[in-house]
């Protein structure tokens, strides 16, 4: 039973921890609240699963929120930020992120080309700026059950559009199982194990 060595994470065709960043928009209450496509609760179990994979594997990771600062929403759900307490998430108008600058300059200066992207709705919020991170040539993986619209035709439909676009398609166990790739790999296997199984 042995491993090969590690391969170069930076220029490796999957996902690793040295290739790609996490990004989160839009999980506040109100947006939570609206999905259909899948169990309220699930869908935050799952997120929170997806955040802390980001976070085992040192990710770098953008947050976004829309309209807190103009008192028309409330922030993002303690849940994500209790993970991240000290990233500030990139606040917006826009329903495409792609469209706000510092959201965009926030993704650039992370220096990767692999965009693990979720957010609320699949609909708008998510397939709009993966769209258009596709476009402008960076890779997008839409983590499928973390995130949600506002029917379950919605949702499928915004995956398939995103998909034929050439976003591609994960769930976050097979994240979490490309992002850890070895049982060898001590120094992350037990916290891997907890996100899985418990």
């Amino acid at each position: 039973m042995n491993s090969e060595k590690i391969r170069d994470q930076k220029n490796d065709h999957l996902l690793t921890p040295k290739n790609s960043a996490f990004i989160a928009i839009d999980y506040q209450p109100i947006q939570v609240q609206s999905i259909k496509s899948m169990d309220n609760d699930e869908l935050v179990k799952n997120i929170v699963k997806t955040s802390r994979l980001a976070k085992l594997y040192k990710l770098p990771v953008v947050l976004s929120t829309v309209n807190v600062s103009n008192g028309k929403n409330e922030p993002m759900i303690n849940e994500i930020m209790d993970i991240f307490p000290d990233e500030k998430p990139v606040d917006r108008t826009t329903i495409n992120s792609w469209e706000d600058e510092e959201f965009k300059k926030a993704v650039e200066d992370t220096g990767r080309k692999k965009l693990i992207m979720t957010a609320l709705w699949t609909e708008a919020c998510l397939s709009f700026p993966a769209l258009d991170a596709i476009e402008e040539g960076y890779e997008v993986y839409a983590v499928v059950d973390a995130v949600g619209g506002t029917s379950k035709t919605a949702h499928e439909t915004a995956l398939r559009r995103m998909e034929q676009a050439g976003v591609k398609l994960i769930s976050w166990v097979q994240l979490a199982c490309e992002l850890q790739r070895d049982w060898n790999r001590e120094e992350t296997a037990e916290e891997f194990a907890d996100i899985l199984f418990k």
